[in-house]
């Protein structure tokens, strides 16, 4: 049977408080002593947090001038104060883990202005236990321009990831060009997630093998600047549950990205060979565009059937959309 060592506690009022030795009174609750501990980490956490964000953002990124006399790596903090309509002071006793009060509205203005991710705003929400009024954002990242560039590649293929191998946005030839993209979770559209979970996404590859173990290399070395962030460490957690990845990681491999050509058996058109290139749409080891680019006649024809393909599938669910009176789902970033 389980016993409970009682230890005593003084209080600021200088009488004697009975808990438990994981600070719990016996009536089951924290001690007022570890709730405060506990609140002021989460501003710890909560500081650290937003400073590696706002480090990590160029001037560019948002729309300012970087200027001849700039030394602070990323942006300053009052321009995020700026960016965010928050007041300079404020924000830095946010970033100082002062014990303030932060609202819902607050730190949703905050995430923008940080280009903050689905992964990234509930890390932060979470640590300022409160509700996110925009869970559903679309990602910074992925704006209107961003989407319409990604349509007029077709039929390239094209899709938008971070260094975590989140598929953040796609086109419609990406979407069918590994598995039915559209099929899978949000939560699932990650490439080395799908390389371990989905059978169609493995299948696909000529060296499925091979390339989990070049994901494996390129993600030890992207993680290498994010050891302290709960969305990679999940990630990789989740990852290291399946052996294969694991005996990949194992390796200690190192690579890096290269432009190459790669072959894809797809269910519904055959084989592809594509020449892969990323473009970065800001610091190395940031988001980036991928692109699939048909090495040969015949794949591109087959490319261009997959695209008749997709938007076959999009007329149809349109039909029925309007049979049905709905108005459908807008996309957001999937992560």
């Amino acid at each position: 049977m389980r016993t409970v060592e009682a230890t005593s506690t003084r209080t600021n009022t200088g009488r004697a408080a009975v808990t438990d030795d994981a600070g719990r009174s016996p009536g089951g609750g924290l001690s007022d002593a570890a709730g405060r501990d506990t609140a002021a980490e989460r501003r710890r956490e909560l500081a650290a947090f937003l400073r590696s964000r706002r480090e990590r953002i160029t001037p560019e990124q948002v729309g300012l001038a970087r200027g001849p006399r700039r030394r602070t790596p990323g942006l300053r903090r009052e321009e995020v104060a700026a960016l965010a309509a928050v007041g300079v002071t404020w924000y830095t006793w946010l970033e100082q883990a002062r014990d303030i009060q932060v609202s819902a509205q607050v730190l949703d203005a905050i995430a923008r202005a940080l280009l903050l991710d689905p992964h990234e705003r509930r890390h932060v929400f979470g640590l300022a236990h409160a509700t996110d009024p925009a869970p559903g954002t679309r990602c910074p990242v992925i704006t209107d321009a961003v989407r319409a560039m990604l349509d007029q590649l077709e039929p390239l293929a094209a899709c938008v990831q971070n260094s975590r191998y989140d598929i953040l946005a796609h086109n419609r030839v990406y979407g069918l060009m590994l598995c039915d993209l559209e099929a899978v979770a949000p939560e699932d559209r990650n490439c080395m997630v799908l390389s371990c979970v989905n059978e169609e996404w493995r299948d696909s590859f000529t060296d499925g093998e091979g390339s989990l173990r070049v994901m494996a290399a390129k993600f030890r070395s992207t993680m290498a600047d994010h050891l302290d962030e709960p969305a990679y460490r999940a990630l990789h957690a989740r990852l290291m549950r399946n052996p294969q990845f694991r005996a990949h990681w194992e390796r200690q491999e190192i690579v890096d990205s290269a432009s190459r050509t790669k072959h894809f058996r797809n269910r519904r058109v055959g084989l592809l060979t594509v020449v892969h290139t990323d473009l970065w749409l800001g610091p190395s080891h940031g988001p980036r565009l991928v692109t699939y680019t048909p090495a040969d006649a015949e794949t591109r024809r087959r490319m261009e059937r997959l695209r008749e393909m997709a938007l076959e599938r999009e007329a149809e669910r349109e039909a029925a959309r309007e049979a049905g009176g709905g108005t459908g789902d807008a996309e957001v970033c999937a992560a």
